[in-house]
């Protein structure tokens, strides 16, 4: 472990940073594969909507997706709407030079596509009403985007380590239960992207561990303990969340299962030797706190099960 006898500053650790950024950089542009967003969508089932080209408006019968899963395309592609903030954030805390700024735009530039290839799906297939997605798009960027830690360097990396495979996970889950192959498909492609995404930031933040072990633990646990995700902004968020997880597109479980405890297990958090301080007492917080999240997620799932059994005896009645 390196010296901690002065905190190191966010200049320095950026500077530290960069070989590691380089190389991840590297590793993400020869794995990522080319795609494109127009093969993922289903045109030829388009038709006129009402307006300018006096078609048929849209009606909830010509949804073919899930009820719950259209509530999740709805979160994810207002989520990936707000792209612009994120890079204003991401590029304010990272840089806009060497390898941090060429990451920061090749993300943004990776990210784009995802807004336009679930666009086109919801769309063409006629999976949500486009007026209320529009109008609910138009809310949503207006409030504009604020990352809960500011500009803690080491607070938007553990950040990002988590919320890119909670995307994943959402977006994955959200195409299994959509019912229709074809929004299976794309939601797994983009799904793929996120992964590679959480990668890059996982293994960065795995160096700044080396480097400045304290700080980057009392990061991790500040970020996990008010983990919130980007689209928490979003008009009746808190409605649409209590439908995925009722559904089991998002839960805390998987929050816990799929999200947390493969990062934190993959960064060695509780074997890692060198703390000190209040680097040591963040972990003691995190361990209290993940027994807590584990308690509340068993809980959900429990209530969960019962109540899906109650409705199923009613329905058999």
């Amino acid at each position: 472990m390196a010296s901690t006898s002065r905190p190191k500053t966010t200049t320095e650790l950026l500077l530290e940073l960069e070989p590691v950024v380089a190389t991840e950089l590297d590793r993400h542009l020869a794995t990522a594969k080319e795609w494109f967003p127009h093969e993922y969508v289903p045109w030829s089932e388009g038709r006129n909507f009402d307006g300018q080209f006096e078609g048929e408006p849209w009606v909830p019968e010509d949804s073919k997706v899930t009820p719950e899963a259209r509530d999740a395309l709805v979160v994810n592609l207002l989520t990936e709407d707000n792209l612009p903030g994120y890079h204003h954030e991401i590029a304010t805390i990272f840089g806009r030079d060497g390898a941090w700024g060429t990451w920061v735009n090749r993300w943004t530039a990776e990210e784009n596509r995802h807004g336009i290839v679930i666009r086109d799906y919801l769309t063409v297939t006629r999976a949500v009403d486009p007026v209320a997605l529009e109008r609910a798009r138009m809310t949503h960027m207006e409030g504009g985007y604020q990352a809960d830690h500011g500009e803690k360097m080491l607070h938007g990396l553990a950040y990002v380590s988590f919320q890119e495979l909670a995307t994943r996970v959402s977006h994955r889950n959200t195409g299994r239960a959509s019912g229709d192959p074809a929004c299976e498909r794309l939601l797994t492609r983009v799904a793929a992207d996120e992964n590679l995404h959480m990668l890059f930031y996982r293994n960065v933040l795995a160096k700044a561990f080396e480097l400045a072990p304290n700080d980057t633990m009392r990061a991790v646990t500040d970020v996990v303990k008010n983990f919130q995700m980007p689209g928490h902004t979003i008009e009746g968020f808190l409605r649409k969340s209590v439908v995925i997880a009722n559904a089991g597109i998002y839960d805390l479980k998987l929050h816990l299962e799929d999200v947390l405890s493969p990062v934190l297990r993959q960064w060695k958090i509780f074997e890692l030797e060198g703390l000190s301080g209040d680097g040591e007492k963040a972990r003691e917080e995190l361990s209290e706190y993940l027994g807590e999240l584990d308690t509340a997620a068993t809980r959900f799932v429990e209530r969960r099960a019962e109540r899906r059994a109650r409705q199923a005896a009613r329905e058999g009645k």
